[in-house]
């Protein structure tokens, strides 16, 4: 393990590659998708990591250290379906794997259903074919053909209902395994018995049509975060201390509290400190967000993570370990993460109802054939079976992720990225968008903004300006460079250069001493400066950050940078306000900047100068209210809240921290597209609304007529080939209805 990880992972346990192994106990996963379970237990101790996940699929090979971080779950955990669900699959070893496994429990399923199918009375009644059977009655194939299909394929819903039925809840993985093991148990006593025709393609195809489902759906959620993988990167894996009054390099591990850390140009701040000799320009932009790097000085703090731009420094180590700023994010997100339970889906409050009215149609079918009819028990039996089939629609195991598979595809097509079904649910209940102000509404790189000459002329001072900036890598500098070739100006030679840390540069241009940087260079230099106070201080109003440029000795004007609005960010802006939404600004920068940009864009709830956790806080705080909370932002800094909110929507320019953490990526870095995920998510919902209808009522309203009500009367009796068949045309229905959803406008 690199010591960059050691550094980090010193604060929590030591966490070692997952490797799922085969458990004796269970053959299931801990996945988020109604109708299925999955379980994994972990187990914490004294730097150790532990997991038993049972499953059958290849272990995923071992990855980085890295992979090692993608998950913590702290304490003993098992999960049932969709019921108190918290697997992380931010691992991709793990997504990857239990993606393949559903897909080969499919395929498989898949292969052996067709022949089935066809040796059913299906294949026989309804495409006449008469297919070989050998040795071999049809219902002894069909039982070799099946048994796979359900004691494999359909294992971990029956495993799902097992677990769930301890835990005294119906879910979609009880109704499917009622239907499921009620077609095929009954089917097995047929054919022991020689008694007739059996359910066993019904099974299969049940079976076989929620796999389908379910490997769609993870497909569309299979996890692409690494959210903490960036986190770890940020701090440098070595960094130079004073010992013995000799600088030595160290692992950024082995720093102690009150030791001495060496900083020069270009470094990574390894912990937490306060500068004691020296003054620099740090740019902390990676864990506060903010775009303009920071002046500092003796006695003031800077936060491991950020990067050293300009002088050599010396500081005293404060917080190491898990004490230090992006330590703390990282257990921000963890925290957050494990803390979001995924809401209860559609289809299993459906199933709960269906649970009770599939058993009860089975018995009741039978009661009532059994005793008041005279009807052979066999009959009684049929009808009782084709009604608990028929009322456990296979077609409900798509409702979901049909809808979901084309509202992620609709939202690619708009570049808009979402990750799994539970944030398409979710983001339709939004009551509350909160937005970081750097990148996400304005550019997030500063350019310049005014030029005001108070001797001379604008193009003249700006060229001056420039060409003193023009050897610097500071932000500031290259906005004013960039100025000047924009405005097609000619850039002097620069003779000499001197940066004064703190306060600005000092440069020697075609023979005149060009000065540009803050009022206090100005008066060290004997240079009064009051002649422009008012023009800067209007324009530190209005967001700009100020340069004050002299030359030759006398006061030349004003130079001006800003990070500007993006285009869109007003109209995005009124467009959620007039959605109803609360619309709130946070940013970690200055209060009167982030008024000022406010104030343009039509925001009235502003919280400036806010620390990564108070980000959090306040993210938390609205929920409290009651608020469905998005949050959207693009730095290493909005992580906590990102994952704290009940929709994180990151802005694609962004980190890479930022756009793993959160649920939602904006592609294109445009605001105004919050505005349309949030239509593309309501579109979707109704859709599976729609879909959960026509897969329930399709088949409740079938249930009369598979318990044999018109058979007496009319002499209608619903053949269990029919009833199979008429599970497939419902899913057809939905199969079509969420493929509608394409001509939604959004």
């Amino acid at each position: 393990m690199q010591p960059t990880h050691q550094h980090l992972t010193s604060t929590m346990d030591d966490h070692k590659p997952r490797k799922p192994q085969p458990s004796p106990e269970h053959d299931t996963y801990d996945e988020p998708r109604a109708g299925t379970v999955y379980v994994q237990r972990e187990t914490h101790s004294a730097g150790a990591h532990t997991n038993d996940s049972a499953h059958t699929a290849a272990p995923p090979p071992a990855h980085a250290d890295h992979a090692a971080h993608a998950a913590h779950t702290a304490g003993t955990q098992e999960h049932a379906s969709h019921q108190g669900m918290n697997h992380d699959m931010s691992d991709p070893a793990m997504a990857a794997a239990m993606e393949r496994d559903m897909r080969n429990r499919f395929l498989l399923s898949l292969v052996l259903t067709i022949p089935a199918v066809l040796y059913s009375p299906i294949g026989e009644n309804l495409f006449g074919l008469t297919l070989p059977t050998g040795p071999f009655t049809t219902n002894w194939i069909l039982l070799l053909l099946t048994t796979p299909v359900v004691l494999w394929g359909g294992w971990i819903f029956i495993a799902g209902a097992a677990l769930a039925l301890r835990r005294r809840v119906l879910d979609m993985s009880v109704l499917i395994a009622t239907g499921v093991l009620a077609a095929y148990v009954f089917s097995v006593a047929i054919t022991v018995g020689d008694l007739g025709e059996t359910f066993f393609e019904a099974a299969a195809m049940l079976v076989t049509f929620v796999l389908f489902g379910h490997w769609m759906e993870m497909k569309a959620r299979r996890g692409t975060t690494d959210a903490l993988r960036a986190l770890f990167d940020l701090v440098p894996p070595t960094a130079t201390v004073v010992r013995n009054g000799e600088e030595v390099e160290v692992p950024t591990a082995d720093i102690a509290v009150g030791e001495l850390v060496r900083l020069r140009p270009g470094d990574k701040v390894p912990v937490d400190g306060v500068i004691e000799q020296g003054e620099t320009s740090i740019d902390e932009s990676l864990v506060t967000g903010e775009s303009l790097p920071v002046d500092k000085a003796p006695g003031e703090s800077v936060v491991g993570g950020s990067i050293n731009r300009s002088g050599s420094v010396l500081f005293r180590a404060t917080k190491v370990g898990s004490e230090t700023a992006l330590a703390q994010i990282v257990r921000l997100v963890e925290e957050a993460q494990r803390s979001k339970a995924p809401g209860q889906r559609l289809a299993d409050s459906a199933a709960q109802y269906l649970v009770v009215l599939a058993v009860s149609a089975g018995l009741i079918t039978f009661v009532a054939w059994e005793f008041f009819t005279g009807e052979p028990t066999l009959m009684a039996l049929t009808f009782a079976i084709s009604a608990v089939v028929i009322a456990c629609p296979d077609a409900l195991g798509l409702a979901t992720p049909t809808a979901v598979a084309v509202g992620t595809g609709l939202g690619a097509r708009h570049n808009i990225l979402i990750k799994d079904a539970a944030t398409l649910e979710g983001a339709s209940r939004i009551t509350a968008v909160v937005l970081d102000k750097t990148g996400t509404l304005t550019e997030g790189r500063p350019s310049l903004s005014n030029v005001i000459a108070q001797h001379g002329n604008e193009d003249e001072v700006l060229a001056l300006a420039a060409a003193a900036e023009a050897g610097s890598e500071h932000p500031l500098g290259r906005a004013i460079v960039n100025g000047a070739h924009e405005r097609g100006l000619q850039i002097g030679n620069v003779e000499s250069f001197q940066s004064i840390t703190g306060k600005g540069i000092e440069a020697r241009v075609d023979g005149r001493l060009v000065l540009v940087g803050n009022a206090r260079l100005l008066e060290d230099a004997g240079i009064d400066a009051a002649d422009v106070q008012v023009e800067a201080d209007a324009l530190r109003q209005d967001g700009a950050t100020v340069m004050h440029v002299a030359i030759d000795g006398r006061l030349a004007g004003l130079v001006a940078v800003a990070d500007p609005i993006k285009p869109s960010a007003v109209q995005a802006v009124r467009q959620l306000r007039e959605s109803g939404l609360e619309v709130v600004m946070l940013t970690g920068d200055n209060t009167a900047t982030a008024l000022a940009i406010a104030q343009r864009l039509g925001i009235e709830n502003v919280e400036a100068e806010v620390l990564p956790a108070d980000k959090e806080r306040h993210v938390s705080a609205l929920q409290s209210q009651g608020h469905v909370v998005a949050m959207v932002g693009d730095g290493v800094n909005d992580a906590p809240a990102l994952a704290r909110a009940d929709i994180g929507i990151a802005i694609g320019a962004g980190t890479d921290v930022a756009v793993q953490t959160a649920r939602v990526v904006l592609m294109r870095s445009d605001p105004s597209d919050i505005e349309k995920a949030i239509r593309l998510s309501k579109a979707t919902v109704r859709k599976m609304k729609q879909n959960l209808f026509w897969a329930s009522i399709y088949n409740v309203l079938a249930i009369p007529v598979a318990a044999g009500v018109l058979y007496y009367p009319l002499g209608i009796e619903l053949r269990p080939e029919w009833a199979a068949l008429l599970m497939s045309f419902s899913s057809i229905i939905v199969a079509v209805n969420a493929a509608m959803l394409k001509r939604a406008r959004i």
